[in-house]
């Protein structure tokens, strides 16, 4: 597995691939790559650089995240999310089928290791506050405006 380094509107962001599929997107400490990116994490940098200047609504990447069967489950609902739109946790959680694992949905995706493209960001309280999400609250916030062109 490989890592990517390249700078975003929000800093530094990793990307990861197995050669077949992204398997983690994630903010970073680490200096930008020298290196050339490999074809899947150029194709992430391009899709990525694309969304954030407001062009792509819907990644197009293959990917492989890690997880237990029941957060692969919440990060697939997670995917259904419209750009733009929020859910709540309760929400996710009906849509798949276990409408009593709130926090269970919360706790799968503190867990996503794929950002921005598994869309997290777009999980809210039942009341509409914004919460839980790894890369900090202000991170959120700012997808969220960016999405709703705001």
């Amino acid at each position: 597995m490989s890592s990517y380094v390249f700078s975003t509107p929000l800093g530094n962001i990793a990307i990861s691939d197995n050669g077949e599929a992204i398997t983690e997107i994630c903010l970073t400490d680490s200096t930008l790559s020298q290196e050339e990116p490999s074809k899947l994490q150029k194709k992430a940098c391009c899709e990525l650089k694309e969304y954030f200047e407001g062009g792509l609504k819907n990644f197009t990447l293959p990917l492989a995240p890690e997880g237990t069967d029941f957060q692969k489950k919440v990060w697939r609902a997670l995917c259904t999310i419209p750009y733009g739109e929020t859910r709540s946790y309760g929400d996710i959680a009906k849509l798949i089928g276990n409408p009593r694992a709130s926090r269970a949905v919360g706790g799968a995706n503190n867990k996503n290791p794929i950002m921005i493209v598994i869309p997290c960001h777009r999980v809210i309280g039942s009341d509409g506050s914004l919460v839980g999400y790894a890369g900090g609250i202000d991170i959120k916030k700012r997808l969220l405006e960016m999405e709703k062109g705001i």
